[in-house]
């Protein structure tokens, strides 16, 4: 985003919404990859707490063969603000299961029009055989054609309305489009009750797709094209709070599910100064963008402090004027956003699947495994942890943990300790047709 640096990208709706509302800067994701990551965002805990982190091959998020989804047992953001009274909705990508009993309008949402996994699911294997050929290496299957020449004929991901599924394959050049049309006029029918609207766009995940409108229109090609779009979308969505006359009784947070996928290159975004990507627990695979924009009620600010997609449930429920549960993950957000204070969240896990591979306190965050984003690699542990200081090196460049062993030591006790807290449940990423692609 320009907001963030980027030297030709245009995204001023973005730029516009983080300068009259609050900006975060060290805002992180539960998982740097979509199904943990939605989760942590919807149950206000880690994903490992509900079976939704997992670290079996090809099992870490829920794929076309998965039978497993998000448990009846757990409290989403749309039960607890729909026991409060609030109108509920959910536009665009899932990715929590698809199963009946796993999907939206199950979890406390009135209504659902979306896809329930990744636009890059259900491939027309056969058409992208003959695409792309026999060779499905790593390095060749990023740079299929499929991706680089995308046609929504390749993908039978299914559109659906609530329970129904409308169409396979549907022309994503339009989806974006369509999201935001089915936001908007969510918000205009709703503008007299409480509401909360849960928008999530199936862009910029590859395959990228634009509408004509704004295919061509940026000058970074079509990924540029794509973030542009989205960046219009945004601009829909306050434009319309405003017209309605609702802009400053509506709290709108905008955030991403992990960072860039690196595999894809220019297709697949970048992390700015931040060394990783998606699928890594470096500073580029989790921490994302956190803007919180609510006139008269925000002030404008740029804020430091360590806040995460699992604190909105708790400060989404107190904002509505009710009591979270107790819940050991997740932080109330309201006093920073409303009265400025300083954030009480001093510490993160970094999770990839259900393991911890790193740790972070105040500006150190220290790495005791490490694995590479793709290709099925070992997990490397450290045997000596290898400690960053956030605040002058957010490149995690220069290890000092040889001068801080004392914060080495905390930080490893932190990790036990939260890896005693967890207790065993049924993994449900790891439920399977058995014999299909993935499936073991």
């Amino acid at each position: 985003m320009s907001n963030n640096g980027h030297p030709t990208l245009k995204t001023p709706n973005l730029d516009k919404m983080a300068a009259e509302g609050q900006k975060w800067t060290n805002f992180y994701v539960a998982a740097p990859v979509c199904t943990p990551s939605r989760a942590g965002l919807m149950l206000g805990k880690y994903p490992v707490r509900a079976g939704l982190a997992s670290s079996a091959p090809y099992r870490n998020v829920f794929r076309e063969d998965s039978l497993g989804g998000i448990p009846d047992s757990e409290l989403t953001i749309a039960e607890a603000l729909k026991a409060q009274g609030y109108k509920t909705a959910m536009v665009g990508k899932w990715h929590l299961g698809h199963m009946p009993e796993a999907l939206p309008t199950h979890h406390g949402f009135d209504s659902w029009f979306g896809v329930p996994y990744s636009n890059d699911m259900n491939q027309d294997w056969g058409l992208i055989k003959k695409l792309n050929g026999d060779d499905w290496s790593l390095a060749n299957w990023s740079k299929g054609k499929q991706w680089t020449h995308p046609k929504p004929e390749y993908f039978k991901v299914p559109l659906m309305q609530d329970e129904k599924v409308l169409e396979y394959g549907p022309n994503q050049h339009e989806l974006t489009k369509r999201y935001t049309d089915k936001a908007t006029a969510f918000i205009k029918e709703n503008k007299q009750q409480p509401f909360f609207l849960y928008l999530a766009h199936a862009m910029p995940h590859v395959p990228l797709f634009a509408s004509e409108e704004f295919t061509g229109r940026s000058t970074q090609g079509l990924y540029g094209d794509v973030m542009e779009e989205l960046d219009w979308s945004v601009g829909q969505v306050l434009q319309t709070l405003r017209e309605q006359g609702i802009a400053e009784n509506t709290l709108v947070v905008f955030s991403s599910d992990n960072g860039p996928w690196l595999l894809f290159e220019t297709m697949g975004g970048s992390a700015g100064p931040f060394r990783g990507g998606k699928n890594e627990t470096l500073e580029g695979g989790l921490r994302v963008p956190g803007f919180f924009w609510w006139p008269g009620h925000i002030k404008p600010e740029l804020v430091h402090d360590i806040g995460s997609t699992i604190d909105l449930l708790p400060t989404l429920v107190s904002v509505a004027g009710g009591k979270a549960p107790e819940n050991s993950d997740a932080y109330d957000l309201s006093d920073t956003l409303l009265q400025g204070k300083t954030g009480i969240r001093n510490e993160y896990f970094y999770y990839r699947g259900d393991q911890i591979y790193a740790v972070r306190k105040g500006q150190y965050k220290a790495h005791f495994l490490f694995k590479e984003a793709y290709g099925n690699p070992e997990v490397i542990e450290y045997q000596q942890p290898i400690l960053y200081d956030l605040n002058a090196d957010p490149g995690e460049k220069y290890d000092i943990a040889k001068n801080h062993p004392e914060v080495v030591t905390a930080l490893q006790k932190m990790r036990a300790e939260q890896i005693a807290s967890v207790k065993p449940v049924v993994n449900q990423l790891i439920r399977c047709k058995k014999g299909s692609r993935f499936c073991p």
